[in-house]
């Protein structure tokens, strides 16, 4: 393949950059990680040697934000009806993280709640935002009568909170409105089919409202990724996100099909951009272009997908924990990285793709490159500079003047290419190829740019333009806040009046302020009515004591400063509360810096 001024190619270039197409993105640069695979290593799941999965992000939460990644999408995070093996699509307890004895197991596959808080709080002191992945279409795990019942904080069956029955489960109730899979919904295909708007004169609704929020709160997290959208009204998922901690977070949704008017109709009409989507099309055209190189036409990839017409709320991606194991991508999937790393949309990469571990496909040193240019450089409008049926070509324009990114894909495996085209670089620029693939250029007198593309070896045929001196994004720190809700129904014991009750243990930096708020149940409460908290530090020194009556103000803070770095542990007590009160319900709130870098144990 050779491309040369005086070809039909070239000149079709310079009438196709009169006309060239231009679609605006996002201006804040962001690159999302799915954290996890079908059936990692486990522990729970009898795998001995296995690392807890928590623990495992945890690790590697400095190396991954180094790398580039501002966000991590991480598995569903309530106990599954099978027990240690569930990878969590088959969800039993709302109010189970981990933490409840239930399905034959304490932790989850992966991990504890204690783990999976210390994780979300170690990514967020590495500036990572966290993304938890919510079912909210189905619960499994009844004894076949569709009624489900749970643990409470003591153990004690069939006391916990959110009890459901029959119902609050399709087809015992009519078909929910706004479900785009309508009523030929298969009702047993993942598990009991939940009815949010007709269930139970609306206690499903508000039940996993609730819950939902009650989950932001605990972890701390940013946003969700929601399980098979199809299959939920829409009509109660738009209040559903903007209830409670909820409102204003990042969501997106896996509406799982090829059908571009579908997606998007999803997205803008009934949810009315409220969420995004994750751009299914896309995936389409990018396996096919992986998989059938000569035959694809590189073309079709302009204004592709959800992304090319809405890419303010489409995730790009190019495999997924279900793509990997039913419709993998085999070959030049690195080719499909380049492109949604530098065009429309908010790439998300896939662990097993990604990491180095045994098992996983070894792709880090090939996308470490493409995370930094998608990072540094892809940024403002994209133009099409030049289309044929196996290479594309579109610049960044940059959010200044003379900024910008070149980028040029081949799907040619046998041959590389030269091709010219106009740019906004301006003249006499020198530009660098950013992934390593070819030497530096500078563009011609009008500001053309001459260059060639590698053949696509093993994915490789793509390179990425800009100026020299592309600067790495500031590192950012963020707190965390995460809420412990004590009461007799969920997790967490209430204050006990006849011992001291363990509420929580925080994985805190030391030397750093800690604040924290109680707020607690004081009905039927007398003057000599008090409640007790303690903090101790990893060195088993009290850190403080707070303690609160009737006349207390509600969620009065105190704050306390641990000198080493490691637990922290709050415990509480109540004292000569009423009979019809006597261990209260309490909500502890705190904030803080976790440490950035975590080491096993």
């Amino acid at each position: 393949m050779t491309r040369n001024p005086t070809s039909r190619a070239f000149r079709f270039t310079t009438l196709f950059f009169a006309m060239a197409s231009v679609f605006c993105l996002p201006a804040q640069a962001k690159v999302l990680l799915q954290g996890f695979y079908w059936n990692v290593p486990s522990p729970a799941a009898g795998d001995k040697a296995a690392t807890w999965w928590w623990d495992s992000l945890a690790a590697q939460a400095n190396a991954l934000a180094r790398a580039g990644f501002t966000a991590i999408w991480i598995p569903p995070v309530v106990k599954g009806a099978s027990g240690g093996y569930s990878v969590g699509y088959d969800p039993f307890d709302d109010y189970d993280l981990g933490s409840k004895f239930q399905k034959g197991t304490l932790p989850l596959r992966y991990g504890t709640r204690e783990q999976l808080e210390r994780t979300v709080a170690i990514m967020r002191a590495n500036g990572l935002s966290v993304y938890v992945d919510l079912v909210e279409n189905h619960r499994d795990g009844d004894p076949g009568n569709y009624r489900f019942r749970y643990h409470n904080s003591a153990g004690v069956p069939a006391t916990g909170r959110f009890p459901k029955n029959p119902d609050d489960f399709h087809p015992f109730v009519p078909q929910d409105p706004g479900v785009p899979a309508g009523s030929g919904e298969n009702f047993t295909q993942f598990g009991r089919d939940l009815a949010p708007v007709n269930g139970d004169t609306g206690e499903v609704s508000r039940g996993l409202d609730a819950a939902g929020d009650w989950l932001t709160r605990s972890l701390g997290v940013q946003g969700y990724r929601l399980d098979y959208v199809k299959g939920i009204s829409t009509v109660w998922l738009r209040e559903f996100l903007n209830y409670g901690a909820m409102r204003g977070k990042f969501a997106v949704g896996e509406y799982y099909d090829s059908n571009l008017d579908l997606v998007s109709g999803w997205v803008s009409r009934g949810m009315r951009d409220r969420c995004s989507a994750f751009d299914f099309p896309l995936r389409d055209l990018l396996k096919q272009m992986c998989e059938a190189p000569g035959s694809f036409d590189m073309a079709r990839l302009d204004h592709a997908g959800l992304a090319g017409i809405d890419p303010e709320h489409a995730v790009t991606f190019v495999e997924n924990h279900d793509t990997d194991r039913s419709d993998p991508v085999v070959h030049g999937k690195a080719l499909a990285y380049a492109y949604i790393l530098t065009s429309a949309g908010y790439p998300c990469v896939f662990y097993r793709d990604y990491s180095m571990d045994p098992g996983c496909y070894h792709l880090k040193p090939v996308l470490d490159p493409l995370i930094q240019i998608h990072e540094t450089l892809a940024a403002g409008p994209t133009r099409i500079r030049f289309k044929a049926h196996d290479t594309l070509v579109y610049e960044r324009l940059g959010l200044r003047r003379g900024a910008g990114l070149l980028v040029a894909l081949n799907e040619n495996r046998a041959d590389g290419g030269r091709v010219t085209v106009a740019t906004a670089f301006g003249p006499h620029v020198r530009l660098r190829d950013y992934t390593g693939h070819e030497p530096p250029i500078e563009t011609g007198e009008n500001g053309s740019a001459t260059f060639s593309i590698p053949p696509d070896r093993n994915g490789g045929g793509y390179v990425c333009y800009a100026r020299f001196g592309a600067k790495k994004p500031v590192e950012r720190r963020y707190a965390v806040t995460q809420q412990y809700a004590g009461a007799g129904d969920l997790d967490i014991a209430p204050a006990s009046h006849a011992r001291w009750v363990k509420v929580c243990r925080i994985w805190a930096e030391g030397g750093r302020s800690i604040n924290a708020s109680l707020t607690f149940d004081t009905r039927q409460w007398t003057s000599g009515a008090r409640i007790e908290m303690e903090a101790f530090g990893p060195d088993g020194r009290r850190l403080t004591t707070f303690a609160g009556s009737c006349r207390t103000r509600q969620g009065r803070g105190f704050s306390m400063r641990p000198r080493t770095t490691g637990w922290v542990t709050f415990r509480v007590h109540s004292f000569h509360t009423p009979a019809a009160n006597r261990d209260p319900a309490y909500t502890l709130r705190v904030t803080y810096f976790a440490p950035m870098l975590f080491r096993f144990r």
